[in-house]
């Protein structure tokens, strides 16, 4: 069955190892299907180029459980192999009661790598790194291994070993616990990802990521145990009861911003504007003119920060964005995107760079990273759902707006109590969705639909 690479906490080289062996199967020339636990963008564009197939993210708080495992069954239907790769540490999730949100009893790990290891009833491979350690693994293996009976550690993976002796060391000391090694990387200085203000550099960022995959699959071929490897990836078919959804007869076109600046889209996203009759038109607000004749428009996140330069210098795409929300075209603008729409961006060098000028302020870069998962209660009817709608969404940026919002889409609070955290996004008298919050729709198709209507509604 698929297999869930999980760390014993974050930065033991989770991504590194999944990419490995993403890449050491690929080469053998097997269709693999890989996952993400949680709400990152960046790790699945690593995925994606390895594999050429769009990573699908797991997360029952931007969606619900059932749509994990629902999603899980139907992306391995038609794949020799299967990894999912986890969040943070195995069972690092969110620690509250959600019982005043979502009628669930209190779970201590909620939407960790150990909860949609259990949805999904997987085994998991522990990353250990092993830098500084020797005989001390043995106690973080067994610790792991005990603490949840309901997780099955198929085995662990060494990382970062410094050499034979402390190979020797490591090994000895696991031996007691009868516990596989499932594969050992050594210390790869020359195998390295660049990394900056949000995670690691994307991939289209990176001219020279073919290379650096080579060298990993060079490395997946030798450092990891492929006769126990190879059944526990082994894909199963598993039932998918998906119904389709309602198709629009009317033919809409949409415009997706998707470049170096925005590239943050949940890939089921985009699906269900497929699946619901749209066509989507991708061009670049950095170097292409606004696609003519479009219903809607799409602004996801990435990094406008990054590019304010360029953005700025194309001003006929600027102008044309402009002209198009004020005559009421329906548009989506999440994060970097709601930035693309502002007056202006404030880089961290304190230049100031021009940008749509739809929305009355300016967007500015600081040190102070706001990230977490949000519940969202819409103040106010808008584009995407009713007044008094709770949503569930993700933030992830270091950037605020000056002057904030005078009408705010949401009054939002932390996921995992009812402390709140302000007010957020801008609720325009258009057809605008311009917020903070990322939203994945697997679990809210309603949301899509709504804002193909009012597409249809625009296009008359």
């Amino acid at each position: 069955m698929p297999l869930v690479i999980a760390g014993e906490r974050s930065g033991v080289g989770k991504t590194t190892v999944t990419l490995t062996l993403l890449a050491s199967l690929c080469r053998r020339g097997e269709m693999v299907q890989s996952f993400k636990v949680g709400p990152d963008y960046i790790d699945p564009m690593f995925h994606q180029h390895v594999t050429n197939r769009a990573c699908r993210n797991l997360d029952p708080v931007l969606t619900s459980e059932a749509y994990v495992q629902e999603c899980f069954a139907r992306h391995i239907q038609e794949v020799d192999f299967a990894l999912v790769e986890g969040v943070m540490g195995l069972f690092d999730g969110i620690s509250s009661d959600w019982s005043f949100v979502k009628d669930e009893l209190p779970k201590t790990d909620f939407a960790s790598t150990a909860h949609v290891a259990r949805l999904l009833d997987l085994p998991v491979v522990l990353v250990i790194d092993c830098s500084r350690l020797s005989g001390s693994v043995a106690a973080i293996a067994y610790g792991y291994c005990s603490f949840d009976p309901r997780i099955k550690i198929a085995g662990v993976v060494l990382n970062r070993v410094g050499s034979d002796r402390h190979l020797s060391l490591l090994k000895d000391s696991l031996l007691p616990l009868q516990l596989p090694i499932i594969g050992v990387l050594r210390r790869e200085d020359n195998i390295t990802i660049p990394d900056r203000h949000l995670g690691l550099i994307p991939t289209a960022e990176l001219p020279q990521l073919d290379a650096v995959i080579e060298r990993l699959a060079d490395l997946g071929d030798t450092c990891f145990d492929w006769d126990r490897l190879l059944p526990l990836l082994k894909s199963e078919r598993l039932p998918s009861p998906a119904p389709p959804l309602p198709r629009s007869s009317f033919p809409l076109q949409i415009a997706v911003a998707r470049d170096r600046a925005f590239n943050f889209y949940y890939q089921d996203n985009l699906d269900l504007l497929q699946q619901l009759g749209a066509e989507l038109i991708f061009w670049s607000p950095l170097e292409d003119a606004l696609p003519k004749n479009v219903q809607g428009m799409y602004f996801g996140g990435g990094f406008p920060e990054v590019f304010a330069q360029q953005l700025a210098e194309n001003t006929s795409a600027r102008e044309a964005v402009k002209t198009a929300i004020i005559a009421g075209i329906p548009t989506i603008a999440e994060c970097g995107g709601l930035m693309y729409l502002c007056e202006e961006i404030v880089d961290f060098e304190g230049k100031s760079w021009s940008m749509v000028g739809v929305l009355p302020t300016t967007s500015v870069m600081g040190g102070r990273l706001t990230l977490g998962y949000r519940r969202a209660v819409a103040l106010q009817g808008n584009l995407l759902v009713d007044a008094g709608t709770t949503i569930y969404g993700h933030e992830f940026h270091r950037s605020r707006l000056i002057p904030e919002p005078n009408l705010p889409l949401f009054q939002t609070y932390r996921c995992d109590s009812e402390e709140t955290t302000g007010n957020e996004g801008w609720n325009l008298p258009m057809n605008l969705h311009a917020s903070y919050i990322h939203m994945h729709w697997g679990a809210c198709p309603e949301i899509p639909q709504r804002f193909l209507k009012n597409c249809f509604i625009y296009g008359i």
